[in-house]
């Protein structure tokens, strides 16, 4: 097996097409067939199937040899980057995942320090919810990300406390209240955001012995949004979030007694396996944003 055809095969499964893997790795498509078929002979199994209306499909051996392969490409990239730096410099590719309120709060400022003394490290954004960067974790798809807690498997460093608040039309009945607290949301119609709100909430709820009515479930702060706009309920959310949207008019902000939160915290596979990159975006990361503990 050469570093290429691991590459290749990577790149197969993450584009879902032979052709399109070709393009981003300048191979031409007998090649890239050339290639796998190659691979598949040196190993002896079938590791892709190639269907018309399904496109690019794994076998369970390609399924289990997937994440072997990452990590054999990922030490090949650690290999890189330690020789590098014991050169003076770094260089590199840093996968990342991020979900809205981070890309648009803090990446953008990291990104900017290690640019400013790095320039030899490029980075990988892959922006999902928070169960598709655990996913992406798990899977060695990325190198680091951002999460809501709890991360099995995973070692996580605290970042951020994001502080949550009501949100509710102004005719609703809460807004004759002076002071809301949880058990005033008993059984009231919720609706819900999936994008790393459901744990904090339903613990909070639980915390209070309050029932937890999720009329609706969505992943969008702006949709939900509009269904408070429309009467249809009423949402916890975190402040950092609203901050991203523009709030209609006759919308509410309402702080909750006591006031809740949800806390956000860097993640990967391993701190003690990780590449000297990404220890040093950790290290940024803590730099930037915390104030303690910073040695990795």
């Amino acid at each position: 097996m050469t570093h290429s055809q691991l590459m290749l095969f990577v790149k197969i499964v993450e584009t879902g097409s032979f052709t399109k893997a070709g393009e981003q790795l300048n191979m031409t498509q007998p090649a890239v067939s050339r290639a796998i078929s190659t691979l598949e002979a040196e190993l002896g199994v079938t590791l892709l199937i190639r269907e018309r209306k399904s496109g690019v499909i794994l076998t369970d051996i390609g399924k289990r040899l997937l994440a072997i392969f990452r990590e054999i490409l990922n030490g090949y990239n650690k290999v890189e980057q330690e020789v590098t730096a014991e050169k003076g410099f770094e260089v590199g590719t840093i996968r990342v995942g991020v979900f809205p309120i981070v890309s648009a709060h803090f990446l953008p400022k990291i990104l900017r320090r290690i640019a400013d003394k790095h320039p030899g490290l490029t980075f990988e954004l892959y922006e999902g919810n928070i169960d598709e960067i655990k996913n992406w974790l798990y899977s060695r798809i990325i190198d680091v990300g951002w999460i809501i807690p709890p991360g099995n498997e995973l070692d996580t460093i605290p970042f951020f406390r994001d502080e949550l608040c009501l949100i509710h039309r102004d005719d609703h009945p809460l807004q004759s209240k002076q002071t809301i607290h949880i058990t005033d949301l008993d059984n009231e119609p919720m609706i819900v955001c999936k994008g790393g709100f459901v744990t904090p909430i339903s613990e909070l709820f639980k915390q209070y012995g309050a029932t937890l009515h999720a009329k609706y479930n969505g992943h969008n702060i702006n949709t939900a949004l509009g269904m408070i706009q429309e009467g249809l309920g009423v949402s916890i959310v975190s402040k950092t979030s609203l901050s991203l949207s523009t709030l209609p008019p006759n919308v509410r902000i309402r702080t909750i007694d006591p006031e809740p939160f949800r806390d956000i915290h860097l993640a990967v596979p391993s701190i003690k396996e990780a590449s000297h990159g990404v220890k040093l975006f950790l290290q940024t990361a803590r730099e930037l944003y915390l104030s303690v503990d910073r040695n990795f």
